[in-house]
């Protein structure tokens, strides 16, 4: 308490954004006034009493919070901080007072309180939990390695003590499984050529085959190309410890199928990355030392991308909260690339289910230290091979055994210990003299205190955070939502163990490896000082809350044959993904776009929104580059980025555009008598049907070309035209591409062109030859921007659908 200056302000108006109640909805601004209450680890808004509406408290952790601004003052005299958080939460309170119990006060207190020394300083470590049980225990490596078969359906794998200690890897569990012919001399060796000394161990062995998932670290590769006969004989031992004992480890394995051809070694990171650490002493194995497999790089980008990815999304939120209106912009959401990354790890763990299950192979994973990717890959794939790691019970275990045993860095991925750098002052630019109490002078000697400061004051832990579990999370519920009856747990589940990864209150996710956790520190470990979070979600009333009502556990049935039968294996769809919208309280429809107005705009199915290998099917770069079916009516020769495409527009999309060509106004004289000229030409020499040497009776403008609307020179292209099914009655653009109720395309054979312009029927004159000068409303001729814009340069300017 000696760190807060004030435990409570009266009359303080909170603003934020409601979160939308349906997918449809989109969320609404709010203002409350109330009590603001400040605690060591908790910043509580509570409503007043006497307010008609009754509303649930505002809590907000102080690890939670990942920007607190102190903002200028506002035209009403108020006193502004904008505090946003690690759960998407974005609050701005209105104090009447900035000093004295106001918000200079308060932004200090939390700051204090926020930024800790110590991870014995968070809020476990004072909570007192009514709830007993025995989280701690949840995970149990010998209960859970024998049933996976472990000791009964093989004997080609054996535990290991020679990490009991932490010794041996201190990012390691105690108990190791490895294959049973290696020993523990052997190991030693071996983990000597592993960086960090994380060596080649089972986490996963398959039900159907024995196929097995291990996990590592990189080799120590190195410059001299150096290379360990322990770590090949190892991993020769894994890949074909499927096979019978007598002939398993033998030098020359009998040919098996799987025992050679599909064993995979699989690098998570993009091949520059691992081939730029061979500079560092490390880098990726040699392949010809590794006879039996093969290996594979999944080109996943590394935490800091990550971390810029997210932060970019952070930015499209903070970008909405700051309009009226709260609607985000999807076009900022692209560029996080957050979809695409993850499609990746998606689309890599998919490479390692089929390997496992249908290829009957073994897989060894590893990225760099092998504790953030490789945790991803190998978690998600078990996610989908066992239906058991889908109920409530093991999806725990799951995340106990290969993320909190295996030693992914909670404390520093999650940024626990928070940072200076995360409070913000923005002052007025008119502050006088007199409000600063001393002056510019004081100002600039307090700036630069205050920049030596920062450069003493340690920011590593800041760069060490990425929202690695984030993602998995994140994986999940993609997965979750393809298949969303074989999942026991609902999506709340993973919304509240994601809210709990940043609250505190539980000790579950504090530490960056089991040995910070089981090591006494003042007597006893960390975890006999704090509770677990499995405790409290095994209570009556949060299980209830969370289990999914259309479970049904049959559709996992591994003895089943029957045809539509997948024995309890999710083969996903690594490219149907969108945006996990309840997470960053946004409508499902505002963040990935509708699904149904998208489809209809180019007649094929879209799932999701834009990002992960998927491309915006309103764009026409994403038609040329997007597969079947959106491909279905463009040629091959089709490649030019960025292109008209004329031919795959809907009906209403040339209604689109004729309704926007009626509108141009103020365009110059000689623009005009250019558009003019060149329609009478078309009229007099280029309206003509196929080879006939006369006019056509059926008379149409050929389509404008694919970089500039406005060319009326014929487009080279093979692709069928799209007519008009009502040419005498022009249907107007009502709702989206494609809603109309005439949305037809047909392709007649006597006519390879049709003409957008054309308002009456295709023999009649076309409508750029009806345009005039507007001389009175603008009787001076556009910039240069403008006629750019009208001459096609500027695609963007003149995108039919809105879509570039």
């Amino acid at each position: 308490m000696d760190s807060l200056r004030v435990t409570k302000v009266d009359d303080v108006v909170l603003e934020y954004f409601v979160p939308p109640s349906s997918p449809e909805d989109r969320p609404y601004r709010q203002r409350r006034t109330g009590t603001l209450h400040l605690t060591s680890h908790h910043l509580i808004f509570s409503q007043t009493a006497s307010s008609n509406a009754s509303e649930p408290e505002v809590w907000v952790p102080y690890p939670a919070i990942t920007l607190l601004t102190r903002l200028p003052q506002s035209i009403h005299g108020l006193y502004p901080i904008q505090v946003e958080t690690r759960t998407f939460d974005s609050y701005v309170l209105l104090f009447e007072k900035d000093r004295d119990g106001g918000a200079e006060d308060v932004w200090q207190s939390v700051k204090d309180s926020a930024v800790k020394n110590s991870v014995e300083q968070l809020h476990a470590f004072f909570y007192t939990s009514t709830v007993s049980g025995s989280g701690w225990s949840t995970f149990n490596p010998r209960n859970e390695f024998a049933r996976q078969g472990l000791g009964t359906r093989t004997k080609a794998w054996r535990f290991t003590d020679l990490n009991k200690d932490y010794t041996f890897s201190p990012t390691y569990p105690s108990k190791l499984v490895i294959p049973s012919r290696i020993s523990d001399s052997t190991l030693a060796y071996a983990a000597k050529y592993r960086s960090k000394a994380r060596i080649p161990a089972l986490t996963y062995l398959h039900w159907a085959n024995n196929a097995s998932i291990t996990r590592s670290s990189q080799p120590m590769v190195g410059l001299k190309n150096s290379r360990s006969a322990q770590d090949e004989r190892l991993v020769e031992c894994i890949f074909s410890s499927h096979l019978f004992p007598e002939v398993a480890y033998a030098s020359v394995p009998a040919p098996i199928f799987g025992a050679t051809s599909t064993n995979l070694i699989i690098d998570a990171r993009p091949t520059t990355n691992a081939m730029a650490n061979v500079a560092m002493g490390a880098g990726t194995e040699n392949m010809e030392n590794y006879k039996l497999g093969k290996k594979a790089y999944l080109g996943i980008d590394n935490i800091h991308v990550m971390r810029n990815s997210l932060k970019m999304i952070i930015e499209a939120l903070r970008d909405a909260d700051s309009k009226p209106s709260g609607v985000i912009d999807r076009g900022l959401l692209r560029k996080s690339n957050w979809l695409r990354h993850i499609s990746t790890i998606l689309d890599g763990a998919l490479i390692i289910i089929r390997n496992v299950h249908l290829n009957a192979s073994h897989v060894l994973i590893h990225c760099s230290d092998g504790w953030d990717r490789t945790a991803q890959l190998s978690a998600v794939a078990q996610i989908a091979l066992d239906p058991y790691y889908r109920t409530l019970d093991g999806f725990k275990i799951l995340i106990e055994k290969d993320w909190l045993a295996f030693g992914h860095k909670f404390l520093d991925r999650s940024g626990h210990l928070s940072s200076e750098k995360l409070f913000m002052v923005t002052e007025n630019d008119e502050d006088s003299d007199e409000e600063t109490g001393g002056g510019g002078a004081q100002r600039a000697a307090q700036a630069f205190f205050a920049s030596v400061q920062k450069q003493f004051a340690s920011t590593s832990h800041v760069k060490e955070v990425s929202p690695v579990f984030h993602q998995f999370l994140d994986c999940v519920r993609q997965i979750q939502r393809q298949s969303p009856n074989r999942f026991e747990f609902n999506e709340q589940y993973l919304l509240d163990i994601y809210y709990h990864l940043y609250s505190c209150q539980f000790g579950t996710f504090l530490f960056n490896n089991e040995r910070d956790r089981q090591t006494p520190h003042s007597g006893k470990p960390y975890i006999e000082r704090t509770a677990s979070l499995w405790d409290y979600l095994n209570v009556p009333s949060q299980r209830a809350k969370h289990v999914n009502p259309d479970y049904d556990p049959s559709l996992d049935d591994k003895e089943s044959r029957a045809l539509q039968s997948d024995q309890g294996v999710l083969l996903f769809d690594p490219k149907d993904v969108k945006f996990w919208n309840r997470l960053f309280h946004r409508g499902d429809e505002e963040m990935n776009g509708s699904s149904i107005t998208l489809a209809q705009a180019q007649g094929a199915e879209v799932i999701g929104p834009l990002g992960a290998g998927q491309e915006d099917p309103v764009s026409i770069e994403g038609v040329v580059r997007a597969q079947p079916p959106l491909r279905a009516n463009l040629p091959e020769s089709s490649s030019r980025p960025r292109s008209w495409a004329w031919s795959s527009l809907s009906n209403n999309a040339f209604n689109a555009v004729q309704s926007a060509a009626r509108e141009i106004k103020n365009i110059s004289t000689d623009a005009i008598a250019q558009l003019k000229a060149e329609a009478g030409e078309i009229d007099g020499e280029m309206w003509r049907k196929g080879e006939s040497d006369g006019p056509s009776t059926n008379r149409a403008l050929p389509a404008p070309s694919d970089t500039n609307p406005w060319s009326l020179e014929p487009r080279k292209s093979t692709a069928p035209s799209i007519s008009r099914v009502d040419s005498t009655t022009p249907k107007p653009l009502n709702g989206p591409v494609g809603t109309g109720p005439s949305h037809k395309v047909t392709s007649p054979a006597n006519a390879s062109t049709s003409n957008p312009w054309a308002t009456t029927r295709q023999d009649s004159l076309p409508i750029l030859s009806t345009l005039s000068i507007n001389t009175k409303a603008n009787p001076l001729p556009p910039d240069d921007a403008t006629v750019r814009a009208a001459m096609g340069e500027d695609q963007k300017a003149w995108d039919p659908l809105g879509a570039l």
